[in-house]
């Protein structure tokens, strides 16, 4: 019996994902100086998915070849190429919840070990009885009754990964420059295609094409993103503007946030640690919006959070979680210095004029509460006025 693949298109498409892979990994578009994190992940599921082409194109010019020696590497190549759909899968997952909310649920995680698990047990399992793919006296590679499980599980991750950025989508309407569904296309229509076609191998170059989707993304939200904090820089500002310029009147939440004795931290402590309180203090509203609203630095120690789309009766309860925040954050950082913020904020009914005036509210009314806090507490240089600067 021969193999029935299509060797030749095998190759090629093979060798654009490893030529689009390592023009990616080369020029470092996978990596962001503010979230290093993601950046190592990222290179090592596109490190994953160079090997998967490699994988790939070495089982399909041994298929049909008789010998023990091809009959293990086949088993164990084919094997590598079921677990790495199931593993950078999962990745690609993990990093889209990650990179939007900043941290992936437990319930989430208990979930993708669940399925790692299953799917590691049938493949081992497949090493002395085919129940996902099996190979003939020849070699040549055939796909038996649990193949199908495979097929179901990368599907479901697929639009999950759908599900979970459009609800954030509609939860938070400024996430604009990680649209999920253009990295995430490529592999759906890859696996519905390899699913009804034999003989071709359309998966491993459509996760090439999607990691160079993800790296474009990626690269293009960095332009609005802060270098030291990782949250986004006031360019963002006018990005929002001109989207509410065309959408209906909208209900907005604004806040303006300043650090309570910023100067003083970079005085008795060094300009270090003071940028260094800085990111603390930004990734500390972060996790307290997870994904509900844009964190952006406005100037310095000035932070604004605009959520669109507000349904709430009163920004307070806002406000209580990011001094709550702030105050866990001190409990336990072990810093020589206490953070603090001075925080304004209102509510919009927004139509489409300059942000401007906005801005001048949610300033002035910081400043209230900042002299306010220090009319309890001393400072070297004390702001009399409450007007905005």
């Amino acid at each position: 019996m021969t193999s029935s693949i299509n060797l030749t298109s095998i190759l090629i498409t093979d060798s654009v994902g490893v030529c689009l892979l390592l023009v990616l990994m080369f020029t470092k578009g996978w990596y962001m100086p503010t979230r290093k994190k993601e950046s190592h992940l990222l290179f090592l599921l596109m490190a994953a998915s160079l090997f998967n082409c490699i994988a790939d194109a070495f089982t399909s010019i041994c298929d049909g070849t008789p010998g023990t020696s091809y009959r293990i590497a086949l088993m164990i190549g084919n094997t590598y190429l079921y677990l790495f759909n199931l593993l950078v899968g999962i990745g690609i997952i993990y990093l889209v919840v990650s990179h939007i909310d900043k941290q992936v649920p437990k319930l989430q995680v208990c979930f993708f070990a669940l399925v790692s698990a299953i799917e590691i047990i049938l493949l081992m399992i497949n090493f002395f009885t085919p129940v996902v793919f099996s190979l003939d006296e020849n070699n040549v590679y055939s796909r038996e009754g649990l193949y199908i499980i495979f097929i179901i599980v990368g599907l479901l991750l697929i639009f999950y990964g759908y599900a979970f950025y459009f609800i954030s989508k509609i939860r938070n309407p400024s996430l604009g420059y990680f649209p999920a569904w253009q990295f995430l296309m490529p592999i759906l229509l890859a696996v519905a295609v390899q699913m009804n076609v034999y003989g071709i191998s359309l998966q491993p170059v459509s996760f090439a094409i999607a990691f160079a989707g993800l790296v474009t993304c990626l690269q293009n939200e960095c332009i609005y993103i802060d270098k030291l904090t990782g949250v986004n820089n006031r360019y963002e500002l006018e990005i929002i503007r001109k989207r509410l310029i065309h959408k209906k009147p909208e209900k907005i939440a604004a806040f303006m946030i300043d650090l309570n004795g910023f100067k003083q931290i970079n005085d008795d402590f060094s300009h270090e640690e003071g940028d260094n309180a800085l990111v603390a203090f930004a990734n500390i509203l972060v996790n307290v919006m997870k994904g509900e609203g844009r964190v952006i630095r406005f100037a310095g120690d000035e932070f604004v959070i605009l959520i669109r789309r507000f349904k709430g009766d009163s920004i307070e309860p806002y406000k209580e979680r990011i001094s709550k925040a702030v105050d866990e954050y001190n409990d336990t950082s072990g810093k020589p210095y206490k953070l603090s913020c001075a925080i304004g904020g209102s509510t919009f009914d927004y139509h489409g004029e300059e942000l401007s005036g906005l801005l001048y509210t949610i300033d002035h009314l910081m400043y209230k509460d900042k002299n306010v806090y220090y009319s309890n507490h001393n400072r070297r240089h004390n702001r009399q006025s409450d007007e905005p600067r």
